[in-house]
């Protein structure tokens, strides 16, 4: 049975090039980066060339890309980081979001409402940010931040950012911008100039490159000011901004990944652009019963569609009995605990709607065979299931 991955949002197949050049570091230049011995130095130019890559494709210089271990890290690195960076921010300082975040962005924003913060989320209903909601909460208080992601992990809703930036901007002189690029990052075409903004997430194992591996972009202008502090401490790598011996075979693996996508991104757009659409028709001719959601601006890689009266885990599981791999529009806690996402819940779906939707992700290797065997698989998985009453 040929298996067909869609569900390239939650993570991407290493590419050949990238684990090949894992494999060449991890094998021959194995010498720490710190070390100042020849095989250090040959470590540490490996990083520097890697770094150059990832900032080129970013639209940022080397100096401006710090390697962590996770967006996730990236994430907290940003926010927290930028909260305790000055001793007047502790005082009840504001900082905005949106509804749907990842957890790695409301977990650190809950972590500082805690130590007093105002932490304001603005609606996106629809697939929009409420820009009139915004532009109200940047006019009160001192803000310091905003932190947005670019592309929604679950809708693929495209936001603003550049509209909230100057909104930012306008109002606000201490404020700076965060944006969670992880679902964007070679998939949309943006820059730190073009967005506005001063810290941007991305992550290696998105772009086909290994997992454990992700990058913050800094501003020089956020170096210059102070406006970031490091999270963990000793060490003195990455600037001092992140401590620890860097992961020198995933950080290669990332450049090499990255500069692959960056030369063929306009093809690989195109093409997954197309995919998109055409599972649109095919959806819309073949199972009209399943409601798609369309924001008004959308990455070409994602699809939301919500079943009828089947739950999202149920439909999940038939299809990988068929070797097809979505996700789903719950999240299971340590606990057991299945919980609606909070993204589809922002953008108007209600619970029991939220509970039956299911995250397509397509990759420039999927085919229009691949969306055929989705489209049989689910025709058979609504039968069953609503014969069993599932």
């Amino acid at each position: 049975m040929k298996e067909i991955y869609l569900d390239n949002s939650a993570t991407t197949p290493i590419s050949e090039v990238a684990l090949e050049k894992y494999i060449e570091v991890s094998r021959m230049h194995f010498g720490n980066p710190s070390s100042l011995h020849a095989l250090g130095v040959v470590a540490e130019g490996e990083v520097k060339e890697a770094r150059a890559k990832i900032a080129r494709a970013l639209g940022a210089t080397d100096g401006e890309l710090l390697f962590t271990a996770s967006g996730s890290e990236a994430n907290n690195l940003a926010i927290l980081g930028r909260a305790h960076a000055k001793e007047r921010y502790r005082r009840g300082a504001k900082i905005i979001t949106t509804m749907g975040e990842h957890s790695s962005v409301r977990e650190p924003l809950k972590k500082l409402a805690e130590e007093g913060y105002t932490i304001v989320e603005i609606p996106t209903r629809g697939g929009m940010l409420d820009f009139e909601m915004l532009e109200n909460e940047l006019q009160s208080g001192v803000c310091i931040l905003l932190t947005m992601m670019l592309v929604n992990n679950e809708t693929g809703a495209l936001y603003d950012l550049a509209r909230a930036s100057a909104l930012m901007r306008k109002y606000q002189k201490d404020a700076v911008l965060h944006v969670d690029a992880t679902q964007a990052f070679l998939k949309v075409p943006f820059s730190p100039r073009t967005l506005g903004a001063d810290l941007i997430t991305i992550s290696a194992h998105k772009v086909e490159g290994p997992k454990g591996v992700g990058a913050l972009y800094v501003s020089d202008y956020i170096k210059k000011t102070k406006g970031l502090s490091p999270v963990f401490y000793g060490g003195g790598q990455e600037s001092g901004f992140r401590p620890g011996t860097e992961n020198v075979p995933g950080i290669c693996a990332f450049g090499e990944a990255v500069n692959l996508s960056r030369g063929e991104l306009g093809r690989r757009v195109t093409l997954v652009s197309a995919l998109r659409e055409k599972l649109i028709a095919m959806l819309r001719e073949r199972t009209p019963e399943i409601q798609i959601t369309l924001p008004p601006k959308a990455a070409p890689h994602i699809l939301n569609i919500t079943l009828p009266s089947i739950k999202s885990e149920t439909m999940l599981h038939y299809l990988s009995r068929e070797g097809i791999y979505v996700s789903s529009g719950s999240a299971c806690s340590s606990n057991g605990a299945h919980h609606p996402s909070s993204a589809l819940l922002a953008y108007g779906h209600s619970e029991k709607m939220a509970d039956a939707s299911l995250r397509i992700s397509l990759s420039y290797h999927n085919t229009e065979e691949d969306l055929d065997a989705l489209l049989c698989a689910l025709e058979r998985g609504l039968s069953t299931l609503a014969r069993f009453g599932k």
